[in-house]
């Protein structure tokens, strides 16, 4: 391990203000930036996965962000082979390179390493949409819940597609989709600084709140109303979105899927927490705290 690179890892729920560190700190260390956000990677969605803005994106080069097609299939394996790459390259002429994002997976795989997972046959696959278009995403999730508890814990619960994954490892192995994550740390060539981003529950509520009605003002449902017909789309089984999909399909009004968008953005950023709040490696700070946090990625402190 080379101990003079360091990559400064920034996670968090949603809307913690995590882009906003991690492009004071982009900035400070004069570097760029990985994103690790499984939907800001994708082009078409603009209003509903929170990316940075096009002032924000010309201060500091970002990586993966706009650069997949939503009908295109992408998974942590996959942005782990090509992000070290991207990382690699980056330490050539940096010491410091920031990767910033939500998605635990994604990182976890960049980090410690990801197992490629098995095919699956398609009839297994054909079976479980055949059983879930019968029986629901409340029968999905159960399943899932008595199949692989460990990742149910942490998966994003009203997405199907990532549910529907889990499902074909187990029947098809007879080995849980958590049990492909690696066991043993891979050596990485460079050192890791991990900064946590978190705010009394109140506040970081108020601010989800507040960015899901920025959404909506910025125009989230007539985004969405554009790939209604492309919803099955992995890449659309998303907070946000899925609310939307709903009230076209006049399962609700729109004051009810604005409910559930506000209802489910909670419940997600708590499922953020507890996937992040296992890794002891990462150190917790209120997201205002700039001094104690370049204190720590510069290691005088704490």
């Amino acid at each position: 391990m080379d101990p003079s690179k360091t990559l400064l890892v920034i996670v968090g729920p949603t809307a913690v203000g995590k882009t906003d560190l991690a492009i004071r700190m982009a900035e400070y260390y004069h570097t760029e930036i990985i994103s690790a956000d499984s939907r800001q990677i994708y082009r078409e969605l603009e209003i509903g996965t929170a990316k940075p803005t096009h002032e924000e994106l010309a201060k500091v080069k970002h990586y993966f962000i706009n650069t997949m097609s939503i009908v295109d299939e992408y998974d942590a394996g996959t942005y782990a082979r090509e992000s070290r790459i991207v990382i690699d390259r980056l330490f050539e002429t940096h010491s410091k390179v920031v990767m910033c994002g939500g998605s635990g997976l994604y990182i976890k795989a960049v980090l410690e390493g990801f197992d490629n997972l098995p095919d699956v046959p398609s009839g297994i696959r054909q079976e479980i949409i055949s059983e879930y278009e019968e029986k629901g995403l409340t029968w999905l999730q159960e399943e899932v819940a008595a199949r692989d508890p460990d990742y149910f814990e942490v998966v994003d619960r009203q997405n199907p597609q990532r549910l529907m994954r889990a499902l074909e490892i187990v029947r098809s192995t007879g080995n849980t989709f958590s049990g492909y994550r690696k066991k043993e740390k891979i050596d990485l060539p460079f050192k890791v600084i991990k900064i946590g981003l978190e705010l009394e529950r109140e506040e970081l509520y108020r601010r989800i709140d507040m960015r899901m009605d920025k959404m909506i003002g910025n125009g989230l449902f007539e985004e969405a109303e554009k790939f209604f017909i492309l919803r099955q789309h992995n890449a659309l089984q998303t907070v946000g979105y899925q609310e939307t999909f709903g009230f076209f399909e006049v399962l609700y009004d729109r004051e009810e899927a604005i409910r559930l968008m506000k209802r489910n953005s909670r419940r997600y950023a708590k499922r953020q927490l507890t996937w992040f709040k296992r890794d002891a490696e990462i150190r917790w700070f209120d997201p205002d705290n700039w001094e104690d946090i370049v204190g720590y990625a510069e290691g005088s402190k704490f």
